[in-house]
C-alpha cells in the first residue's frame, strides 16, 4: 500500500483547505517544488497534485507550478482539478513523469468523455469520487448531489477507468481519522484500485486498512502539521 503525500496549489502556493472550503485555507509553502523534493527524500513514490483553482474554476490555473514540480523530482505524479475534457487530459499525460490526470466533476456529467478517455490512455485516467455521507459531490465540492458514490465508482469501472480515488470531505482537513467503513464499502464495490483520501490524522489510521485492497492513501494536512511523519507512514504501510 503506497503512502501518497498530497501537495494542494493554490495561488501557487502550497496550501490545504478544511472540508473543501476555498475561504478555509491555510498557506503551509510559498514553494511547493521544495515540498515536493522533500516529500520524495522522504520516500515517498508517489506524489498526489491538485490545482485547487482549477477544480473551482473548471480549467487548470496553475499548471506552470505543476509542471515545474514534475520536472524537478523523479517521482511519477497524479494531477488532478479542473481536469475536464480531451486536450487538457493529452496535455497532463504528455508531461514526462505524469502517471495518471485525476478526473473529477466531468466524470458523472460526461461519460463519453470518460470513456473516450480510458479508450486514448488506457492506464492514465483515475476518477476523484467526493463524497458527503456516501452521495456524490461536484463542483470542487460545492454540490451534492443524489448519486451514490459507490454506484457511480461500478459504471465508471465499466468505461474503463484505471482507479478511484475516494474522498470523504466531511472529515478532509479535520484530523478526525478516515471514513473506513465507507472506504471498505468502496473498495469492495469495483476490482479495479481505489486510493483513500480524508481525515488521515496519525500513523495508527493507516492500521485501519489494513486487509483492504488499496492501492495506497493519500495523506496531506496531517504531514504539514507534522501530526504524521511521512518516513514512519511508509515504513508501517510496507508491513500491511
Amino acid at each position: 500500500m503506497l503512502i501518497i503525500p498530497a501537495i494542494d496549489i493554490k495561488n501557487g502556493k502550497c496550501v490545504r483547505l478544511t472540508q473543501g472550503r476555498m475561504d478555509a485555507e491555510t498557506v503551509y509553502s510559498e514553494n511547493p517544488v521544495e515540498i515536493a523534493k522533500k516529500w520524495e527524500e522522504a520516500g515517498a513514490k508517489l506524489l498526489h497534485l491538485v490545482d485547487l483553482d482549477g477544480a473551482v474554476e473548471g480549467t487548470p490555473k496553475n499548471q506552470d507550478t505543476i509542471k515545474k514540480i514534475v520536472a524537478s523530482i523523479r517521482m511519477p505524479v497524479e494531477i488532478g482539478g479542473g481536469v475536464r475534457d480531451m486536450s487538457i487530459i493529452k496535455d497532463y499525460l504528455g508531461i514526462k513523469g505524469v502517471k495518471r490526470v485525476i478526473i473529477g466533476t466531468v466524470a458523472q456529467e460526461d461519460p463519453a468523455l470518460i470513456e473516450k478517455a480510458c479508450r486514448t490512455f488506457p492506464e492514465g485516467i483515475a476518477v476523484g469520487i467526493d463524497a458527503v455521507d456516501g452521495m456524490v459531490a461536484t463542483r470542487g465540492w460545492v454540490k451534492v448531489t443524489k448519486e451514490k458514490a459507490v454506484d457511480l465508482a461500478k459504471s465508471l469501472e465499466g468505461l474503463g477507468v484505471s482507479c478511484i480515488i475516494y474522498t470523504d470531505i466531511a472529515r478532509d482537513g479535520m484530523l478526525t481519522g478516515p471514513n473506513v467503513k465507507a472506504t471498505k464499502e468502496m473498495a469492495h464495490a469495483v476490482s479495479i484500485p481505489v486510493v483513500a483520501s480524508g481525515g488521515m490524522s496519525s500513523v495508527k489510521d493507516i492500521e485501519g486498512f489494513k486487509g483492504l485492497k488499496l492501492e495506497g492513501v493519500i495523506i496531506g494536512k496531517a504531514l504539514y502539521t507534522g501530526d504524521i511523519d511521512l518516513r514512519e507512514a511508509i515504513e508501517l504501510a510496507e508491513k500491511l
